[in-house]
C-alpha cells in the first residue's frame, strides 16, 4: 500500500511539475470564451444560494411589519418585531406544546430531517439532480408560504423550504467547487456564498416599498418572491454540465475530461492541469472505493485523519450559527430597543445591514485566497467577537443617549460586516475542500446537519432570550466567541492552496498552521 502511494505521489508530481511550465494552460483567462461560459455555468448554483439566503433576510423584514405580526396575532407588535416563543416559532417551526412530536415542521428541522439523505441523493443522483430536487422543493414551499391563511400553512411551506435548503446547501458548494479550476476555487466559492446576500438587498428593497401596503399582500409579496431563484434552479439544472468528480466516480472518464479541458485547460484535452486532475481524481477514487459506502457516515470518524477533518468541519457549523448571527433574524427588535420606533426607520437600516453584509461577503470572498482559511476564520472572529463587545455595552447603558445608541447600531452593523466576511465564504470552500471525494458529500451533509441543528437552537432560542433578558444576550454571545477563538487557533487547518486530493498528510500529521 506505501508502495502505490508512493508511485502515485511521484507520478502526481511529474505531472504537477508539467502543468505548471504550461501558464497559459494552468491559467484559464478570465476574459475567454470559456470563462463567460463558466459565470453562466456557476449561475445555477448561485441562484440556489441567492434562494436560501433570500428567506433568512425576507423573513427578518417581515418580522418587523405589523400587518404580518396582526395577521397571524404574533407577541411583539409594541416591541417592533416578534418575540417570544411563538415568534420562535415562526422562524423554528414548530407548536410549542407539541416540540418533540411535530419537530417536522420547523424549518431547520425541514433541513435536518433532509439533509442526511442529501449527501447520498448528491452521490447516487449527481450535483445536477440534489439541485433539481432542492429547486423543485422550494417552489412547493414558497406557493405554500406565499397563500398560507393560518400558521399552519406557513409552517408547512417553511418546512419544504428546509428540505429544500439541506439538499442545496450541499449540492451547490460541492458543484462549485468541483467545477471551477483550482486556481479560482477560493474566489468562485467564496463569490458563490457571498452572492445570497445580494437577495438580502433585494428583500430589503422590496419590503421596504411593501411595508406601506395595508393589507396582507406587504408580506405575500416578498415571500412569493422567493419562487424566481427557486424556479431558475428547478428549470436549469440539467442544462449545466454535471460535475467532473461525480463523473470519474461513476466511470464516465471521456466525459469529466471534455468538461475539465472546457472549464480548465483553454479546451485542450491533453493540458497537463488537466491530465493532473484526471490522474489525481480516478487514482483518490480507486484507492479509496472500498473504504465506504454512501449510507456509512461512520467512515467520517474511521481515521484519525478523518476524525480531524469531521472536527474541524463540527467546529466550524458551531462556531457559524452561535457566533451571534441570530441576532440579525431580530434586527428590528434590536433596533427598537435603541429607541429606533419608527417602522419604516427600522426597515430602512435593516437594509442598510443587509448591503453591509453583502459588501462584507464579497471582501472575504476576494480574500479567502489571499489571507487564507484559517486566518480569515480566526481574525474574523476576533473582530465580531471585538463589534459584539462594543454593542452589547453600549446597549445595556444607553438609555436615553441618542450617541451611545448609535454607537451600538454602529458595531452591530460592524459586527455584521465582519461576520459575513468570514462565514459567508468559509463554509462553501472549507467543507468541499477539509474532505476527500468520497467522503466529501456524507461531509458535507454531516456540516450542514450540525449547522442547522444549531441554528434550531439559537434560533429558537433567540427571541426568548430577547424576552426575558433583553442586552445581557450579547454576553452569551461573546463568551462563546471567546471560545470559538481559542479553538479555531489550536485546531483549524489551512487548506488555501492545497489540491483536494493531497490534503490526506496534513490531516493525518494534524498540522494545523
Amino acid at each position: 500500500m506505501q508502495a502505490e502511494r508512493a508511485k502515485h505521489d511521484s507520478e502526481a508530481s511529474e505531472l504537477a511539475s508539467a502543468s505548471s511550465t504550461d501558464s497559459n494552460t494552468l491559467r484559464l483567462r478570465a476574459t475567454s470564451a470559456s470563462a463567460f461560459k463558466l459565470y453562466l455555468v456557476l449561475l445555477v448554483p448561485s441562484l440556489g444560494s441567492i434562494c436560501t439566503g433570500y428567506d433568512i433576510a425576507v423573513m427578518n423584514y417581515i418580522n418587523g411589519m405589523e400587518q404580518y405580526l396582526e395577521y397571524f396575532q404574533l407577541e411583539g407588535q409594541n416591541t417592533g418585531g416578534g418575540v417570544g416563543s411563538t415568534t420562535g416559532l415562526i422562524f423554528a417551526m414548530v407548536d410549542d406544546a407539541e416540540l418533540l412530536l411535530v419537530a417536522a415542521s420547523h424549518v431547520q428541522l425541514g433541513t435536518c430531517s433532509m439533509v442526511l439523505f442529501a449527501g447520498p441523493i448528491a452521490d447516487i443522483f449527481g450535483r445536477r439532480g440534489a439541485l433539481f430536487s432542492g429547486g423543485l422543493l422550494a417552489v412547493i414551499g414558497t406557493v405554500i408560504m406565499t397563500f398560507a391563511q393560518n400558521i399552519a400553512y406557513l409552517k408547512s411551506g417553511r418546512f419544504l423550504i428546509g428540505a429544500a435548503t439541506a439538499l442545496i446547501q450541499v449540492a451547490a458548494p460541492m458543484y462549485v467547487t468541483e467545477i471551477s479550476p483550482p486556481q479560482w476555487r477560493g474566489r468562485t466559492t467564496g463569490i458563490y456564498a457571498a452572492i445570497s446576500l445580494l437577495a438580502t438587498i433585494v428583500s430589503g428593497v422590496v419590503t421596504n416599498v411593501t411595508s406601506t401596503w395595508p393589507s396582507s399582500a406587504s408580506w405575500r409579496v416578498p415571500l412569493g418572491l422567493q419562487i424566481i431563484p427557486a424556479a431558475g434552479v428547478f428549470l436549469f439544472a440539467f442544462a449545466i454540465p454535471e460535475s467532473p468528480r461525480w463523473l470519474v466516480s461513476v466511470g464516465q472518464h471521456e466525459r469529466a475530461r471534455r468538461i475539465l479541458s472546457e472549464y480548465h485547460g483553454n479546451r485542450d484535452v491533453d493540458a497537463p492541469l488537466v491530465v493532473l486532475e484526471l490522474h489525481e481524481l480516478a487514482q483518490s477514487i480507486k484507492t479509496d472505493a472500498t473504504k465506504s459506502a454512501w449510507w456509512d457516515y461512520a467512515a467520517l470518524v474511521r481515521t484519525r485523519s478523518d476524525r480531524h477533518r469531521s472536527a474541524v468541519l463540527l467546529l466550524l457549523a458551531l462556531t457559524g450559527q452561535w457566533a451571534g448571527v441570530s441576532l440579525s433574524y431580530f434586527l428590528v427588535v434590536l433596533l427598537a430597543s435603541d429607541r429606533i420606533s419608527a417602522q419604516s426607520m427600522r426597515i430602512l437600516l435593516s437594509l442598510v445591514s443587509g448591503i453591509v453584509a453583502a459588501f462584507g461577503g464579497v471582501v472575504g470572498g476576494l480574500l479567502s485566497d489571499n489571507l487564507g482559511r484559517r486566518r480569515l476564520w480566526f481574525w474574523g472572529t476576533v473582530c465580531c467577537t471585538v463589534s459584539l463587545i462594543v454593542s452589547g455595552v453600549c446597549t445595556a447603558v444607553s438609555g436615553r443617549n441618542i450617541a451611545v445608541s448609535n454607537t451600538a447600531i454602529t458595531f452591530i452593523f460592524l459586527f455584521t460586516f465582519f461576520y459575513c466576511a468570514t462565514y459567508v465564504p468559509l463554509p462553501a470552500a472549507y467543507t468541499s475542500e477539509c474532505m476527500p471525494f468520497e467522503k466529501r458529500a456524507n461531509g458535507v451533509a454531516m456540516y450542514t446537519f450540525a449547522a442547522s441543528l444549531a441554528s434550531l437552537i439559537s434560533t429558537y432560542a433567540t427571541p426568548i432570550a430577547l424576552d426575558n433578558i433583553g442586552w445581557r444576550l450579547y454576553f452569551v454571545f461573546i463568551g462563546w466567541d471567546l471560545l470559538a477563538c481559542v479553538l479555531i487557533y489550536c485546531f483549524a487547518v489551512e487548506t488555501s492552496g492545497k489540491t483536494l486530493e493531497e490534503l490526506e498528510d496534513i490531516f493525518e500529521g494534524s498540522r494545523a498552521h
